[in-house]
């Protein structure tokens, strides 16, 4: 799991004094957890769904697609592109 390298109630002014290569790290490293977060809590419903607890409508395929959309997207799409 990915630590934190700032407080999340950093002011915004500290971001700034911040270098662009330490930004962008901190930005990735930010949406790399957004992502896993997202794809595991669409796991844990699609499983929720197969056991009952929730009403399955087709909800645990189009879920674990979903996920699954995420994670390659994160694979192939977190290299830099341009300069910050």
């Amino acid at each position: 799991m990915l630590r934190p390298l700032v407080s999340p109630a950093m002011p915004s002014h500290d971001w700034h004094i911040l270098s662009d290569e330490t930004q962008l790290t901190l930005s990735r490293a930010a949406l790399v957890l957004a992502v896993q977060t997202v794809a595991g809590q669409a796991e844990m419903l699609a499983l929720e769904m197969e056991n009952g607890a929730l009403a399955d409508r087709g909800g645990p395929d189009a879920l674990r697609l979903f996920a699954a959309v995420l994670r390659v997207s994160q694979d192939s799409g977190m290299e830099v592109r341009g300069n910050a």
